[in-house]
């Protein structure tokens, strides 16, 4: 049997794809980046197209890159973005409208009618998540309710509803499987993750017709096999998981207590909670961390919605730096003595204030302010968002206290920025040899469905550590930033 497994990582601003051999070493990558589109202020959307096409693209890179043809795989796992919607044409296999993006606010209004309805403890107490915007379901009903005729197809079961991997595979399959997996389906607030199935009351009071929904099956499962004519040969596809679930196996956090904190556009902190659905008393989220073999992993949650994208914002609307990585060291070199603190919430905040309505802010301006204490202050806005879903994570769950967090993502490869986290945490943080993880968890699952890599065990065990962060602040340091960070906070959303 082969020992390769290609890894598809569909994100926010690129597609990926990533060969890795027997031995889970990385022997070939291919990437594009893709448009984004703001249509509106607090609208983020993605051309279905564009994402196809780029999948495609770098997965056929990618295996030119790693001299191997679509032959030598034993099998593709699929990543994604997860709570971005799309509903296309069963048909044609054509989306009906351009794809509503995870960040995109629209329904902002929707979800306060339906809190006012009373269904948010229903929601919470079935899909573990809150009535917001950042979920699937009501990205769906508004295509409906805006595509002319689109509600009535969709009942009739002409049109399909997915997340991006469900999309993916239903072009990749030629359209003969519309599946997702249990970890994306638990984004979509229609997913009952205490029963395992999709939940009619929700469908019918968010508006989703359960004609156009997909099978849900485990996270390593048989998704069935590409289009010969894409690759050049029938490839199988085993294993499906949402990015951030994906990054939680790819760090083998396959212990209840373990946390894993990935740095991308956004920053997705999530700790395994085991067999217990853990309901948070603090506005995490509970989410499906994994299923495997019909049982879910349960987890808690933290989502940022502006991570790394703060740092695009630093290099592509003010021109601050020409690469992300200068903004560690314009960091290191800004004035200590200046408290500038950047709030970026230019999509609202995500958790644990679930604020739809705020918008970005900074203070602590001077006319001594200039590039490289923004550049700390954009930094210093990720760490400081971490610590305060940490600490939401301490007060729901007591098991969590101690965890080492396990970093990924693009800017954990700056060490001012790891090191930076380990101090506002006052815990250490510990940053693997493979980076890669999102990639590295969807190909573990095809491989562990395809018999090519070990159990979780197995898997754990090759887990390697690059460098431990320990923290270096001192205490009233840490305590003065944090109370600053926490009234910019307060200022901003009153402001919002």
């Amino acid at each position: 049997m082969s020992a390769f497994v290609l890894a598809i990582d569909q994100g926010t601003t690129s597609s990926r794809a990533i060969v890795f051999d027997g031995d889970t070493r990385v022997i070939g990558i291919g990437q594009q980046e893709f448009p984004q589109h703001f249509p509106r202020s607090g609208w983020v959307e993605h051309d279905p197209e564009d994402i196809w096409r780029t999948t495609v693209e770098t997965v056929r890179f990618a295996l030119q890159r790693a001299g191997i043809s679509a032959s030598d795989l034993a099998a593709i796992g699929i990543t994604n973005q997860r709570e971005t919607t799309v509903v296309w044409d069963r048909a044609t296999g054509r989306a009906i409208h351009n794809a509503i993006v995870w960040q995109d606010r629209r329904t902002a209004d929707l979800c306060a009618r339906l809190k006012a309805d009373g269904l948010e403890d229903v929601a919470a107490e079935r899909t573990g998540l809150l009535l917001d915007p950042y979920f699937s379901g009501t990205k769906a009903a508004w295509i409906l309710d805006t595509v002319p005729g689109a509600r009535a197809r969709a009942e009739a079961g002409e049109l399909a509803f997915g997340t991006v991997d469900s999309f993916l595979l239903w072009r990749l399959t030629g359209g003969r499987v519309h599946a997702t997996d249990a970890t994306n389906a638990s984004r979509t607030l229609l997913y009952d993750i205490r029963r395992g199935g999709w939940d009619d009351d929700l469908l019918k009071a968010i508006g989703v017709p359960r004609a156009m929904l997909p099978e849900v099956k485990d996270s390593a499962a048989d998704f069935g096999t590409t289009d010969p004519a894409l690759f050049g040969a029938a490839v199988a596809i085993r294993g499906i998981a949402g990015d951030q679930q994906a990054a939680t196996v790819g760090q083998a956090c396959f212990r209840p207590g373990m946390l894993k904190s990935t740095y991308g556009t956004g920053c997705f902190a999530v700790l395994n909670t085991g067999a217990e659905f853990v309901s948070s008393k603090n506005r995490l989220i509970t989410t499906i961390a994994y299923q495997l073999d019909g049982k879910p992993t349960y987890a808690l949650e933290g989502s940022i919605f502006v991570a790394g994208a703060a740092v695009q914002w630093l290099r592509d609307g003010l021109g601050i730096v020409e690469r992300a990585d200068q903004t560690g060291p314009l960091a290191d070199a800004a004035d200590p003595n200046q408290n500038v603190y950047m709030v970026p919430a230019f999509t609202g905040l995500g958790a644990p204030w679930w604020d739809a309505e705020a918008r970005g802010a900074i203070f602590g301006l001077t006319r001594g302010t200039g590039p490289r204490e923004l550049a700390r202050a954009a930094l210093e806005a990720v760490c400081y968002q971490t610590r305060d879903l940490i600490d939401a994570m301490h007060r729901d769950w007591a098991s969590a206290a101690d965890t080492v967090l396990r970093v990924d993502g693009g800017m954990v490869a700056s060490d001012w920025t790891m090191q930076r986290l380990a101090d506002l945490l006052d815990a250490p943080v510990d940053r693997p040899v493979v980076l890669e993880t999102t990639a590295l968890g969807a190909a573990f699952l095809a491989g562990r469905q395809a018999g090519v890599w070990p159990g979780e065990e197995g898997f754990a065990a090759n887990w390697r550590l690059d460098r431990r962060f320990e923290p270096a602040m001192d205490e009233d340091v840490r305590s003065a930033k944090l109370a600053g960070w926490h009234d910019a906070v307060r200022r901003t959303r009153t402001a919002g």
